[in-house]
């Protein structure tokens, strides 16, 4: 079944907000004296990553109706994603996100959307059906699951699309977002039926299906009902498995500066695999090298990769000879 209609090819449901990321690394944010403004949320930064490899997106997402909510919509157009679903909230502010710098493995993150953000108040009347039907990839996350009345958006949305192929979970569990570890993992439970793709490191794979094994894991999430699931190991690298076939391909070494946006540039390429159909270890080895291309730069949404530095680092040259575009759009704002 093919794209329906005037539908994009691939809609993302889920976060978006301001990344303000410190211009100095090494150092706390009370010593930090020059920012950079960013697009920023999970939901956001795979819809970026896989416009960026030349695919039709669009983002279902919430923003305030404020200055950082014009920034989003913004941003998200210059960087190829159409806004067109995006909601206008008139009581909550634009999440705006922190983080501090310690390479290369500490890179603490501070949300301030509380007690909730627009992206979580998107409603089940606020989807378009059609769109949600018609795309030929449909990119979820967990933390859509942790609020009403996104939780109901997220199933309604499901139930529309009645397990079509390349129905995504990002199991993206941030404990932040949930009053209790089980909770999250009584949504996913319920979640992983309605999905034929789960993608997750070890820690998520717990809250999902109980297991951190990569391949009991993996094999529990076949269980519960998806197609495909990827297993991220960190730096035992990726392990994908289906019911005919098991791959795992070793991670790709990079000197990291930011570690934050890595696994979303890995959605966005791997969003990109499903599309092209391209053979799963072929897959898997290139969201690994877009996740590492990201973990080498400080931004996450302006620094998801083209396919030509995937392919580049795949090949195993050095980033530097595939450098990235001189872009105008991809220069964050300074704050």
């Amino acid at each position: 079944m093919g794209q329906v209609d005037d539908a994009p090819e691939v809609l993302a449901i889920g976060r978006s907000g301001v990344d303000v990321y410190p211009l100095q690394t090494g150092v706390g944010l009370e010593d930090v004296e020059t920012f950079g403004k960013y697009l920023g949320g999970s939901a956001a930064n795979v819809a970026v990553a896989a416009a960026r490899l030349g695919h039709a997106v669009a983002l279902v997402t919430g923003v305030g109706d404020d200055p950082f909510g014009r920034f989003v919509r913004r941003a998200l157009r210059e960087l190829g994603v159409d806004d067109r679903h995006v909601v206008v909230d008139l009581r909550d502010p634009t999440p705006v996100t922190f983080c501090e710098v310690f390479p290369p493995d500490d890179f603490p993150l501070y949300f301030y959307r509380r007690p909730t953000a627009p992206d979580l108040q998107v409603r089940p009347d606020d989807l378009d059906l059609d769109a949600v039907r018609g795309a030929a990839l449909l990119w979820t996350t967990v933390t859509g699951l942790s609020q009403e009345p996104s939780r109901a958006a997220h199933h309604a949305a499901w139930e529309a699309r009645a397990r079509r192929p390349h129905t995504v979970l990002d199991l993206d569990y941030r404990p932040v977002f949930w009053s209790t570890r089980e909770e999250a993992a009584a949504q996913v439970r319920a979640a992983l039926p309605f999905v034929t793709v789960a993608v997750g490191n070890r820690e998520e794979c717990e809250v999902a299906v109980g297991e951190t094994d990569p391949d009991r894991a993996a094999d529990a999430l076949l269980d519960a009902g998806v197609q495909l699931a990827v297993v991220k190991q960190g730096p035992r690298g990726v392990l994908g498995k289906t019911r005919t076939e098991r791959v795992e391909v070793p991670p790709t070494p990079v000197d990291v500066v930011n570690g934050l946006g890595a696994g979303d540039a890995f959605g966005g390429s791997l969003i990109d695999g499903l599309l092209r159909g391209l053979p799963l270890e072929q897959t898997l080895r290139n969201a690994n090298a877009a996740g590492a291309i990201v973990a080498s730069r400080l931004e996450c949404s302006t620094a998801m990769p083209t396919a030509d530095e995937i392919a580049a680092l795949v090949a195993g040259r050095p980033l530097g000879d595939a450098a990235q575009p001189a872009d105008p759009r991809l220069e964050g704002s300074r704050a």
